[in-house]
Formats: structure tokens, C-alpha cells, sequence
């Protein structure tokens, strides 16, 4: 496997996440459950002062939906990342594919959420705007990555090690 392939796969896929999670917050998919749930609690607390009260938990079926739906997006291109690489196992498909999911969720963690959801305005839930503090809780973000992002980030990595092993 080609440590350059490798790299510049992982600046590819920030790219199209950072595409994918500007496409998903604009008009009014902004204030859907699949993207409420990934605010801080006490944000999320504010914004339903003043809107409709939705379940934005784990459990939600939108939420579900929006989850598996990232994994399912996330597989294809994970696949597609340990073929251009030249993965020939179960084990290469999956540490190249853990790796990169790692690598994202510290780029969402350390870029998305902490430079640019907590500064720009545009992320801001209407009602929450005056909530500068609590859009700069790094924390909160830093745990989300821990717990449950690297299980999260097993779910494709093991499917795509499943997948290079049957088809290389």
C-alpha cells in the first residue's frame, strides 16, 4: 500500500466531508434531528425553548436513519480509499480504513467543530446566537469522538475489511 495514495485519500475525504457537512447544515435541513442531535445539550436545550420539541437522542429514528446513512456514504468511499491503495486483505481494507476514519474524526473534532461551528454564524441555531460560550465547549466535542465515534468508526472499517478480503 502507498503511504502517498494513502494520505492524499485522507485530504480527499476531508474534502468531501467538509462538502458533504456545509451541504447538510444549509436552509432548512439545519434544523432537522439528524443535525440538531450533534449540538451541545444545553444548545440544543435553548433552541427548543422556542421550537417544537423533537427527539434528537440516539434512539430517534431520524437519527438512526442519518447515522446509517453516513455509514453507508462513509463504507463506499472507504472501499473505494482500500482499493486505490492496493489493500489485498481483511486486515490492510480495515486499518486503512479505521485510520482514516480516525483521521476525520479528529479533523471534524479539531477543525469543524472547534474553528468552525463555534465561530461561524451560519451554524448557529436561530434562537441560540447570543450562546457564544456554549458553541466553544470543546469538551463536549472532544468526548464525541472518544465515545461513540472510534465505535462508530469500527462499523465501516470492519465492513470494508470484510469487503477487500471477498473481492481482491
Amino acid at each position: 500500500m502507498s503511504i502517498s495514495v494513502i494520505v492524499a485519500e485522507g485530504l480527499i475525504f476531508a474534502a468531501l466531508f467538509t462538502v458533504i457537512v456545509f451541504v447538510s447544515s444549509s436552509g432548512e435541513r439545519m434544523y432537522t434531528p439528524n443535525n440538531i442531535h450533534n449540538y451541545p445539550p444545553d444548545i440544543q436545550e435553548e433552541y427548543f425553548k422556542t421550537h417544537e420539541k423533537i427527539d434528537v437522542s440516539y434512539k430517534a429514528k431520524s437519527v438512526i436513519l442519518a447515522k446509517s446513512t453516513g455509514i453507508l456514504i462513509f463504507i463506499v468511499i472507504l472501499f473505494g480509499c482500500a482499493i486505490w491503495s492496493g489493500a489485498t486483505s481483511f486486515w490492510q481494507g480495515f486499518w486503512l480504513s479505521f485510520g482514516i476514519m480516525v483521521w476525520i474524526g479528529l479533523y471534524d473534532t479539531c477543525f469543524l467543530d472547534w474553528v468552525l461551528f463555534a465561530n461561524m454564524k451560519r451554524f448557529r441555531l436561530e434562537g441560540t446566537e447570543h450562546m457564544d460560550k456554549e458553541y466553544h465547549q470543546k469538551w463536549f466535542h472532544l468526548k464525541g469522538i472518544l465515545f461513540p465515534g472510534l465505535i462508530f468508526a469500527l462499523i465501516p472499517s470492519v465492513i470494508v475489511g470484510l469487503l477487500v478480503k471477498c473481492f481482491r
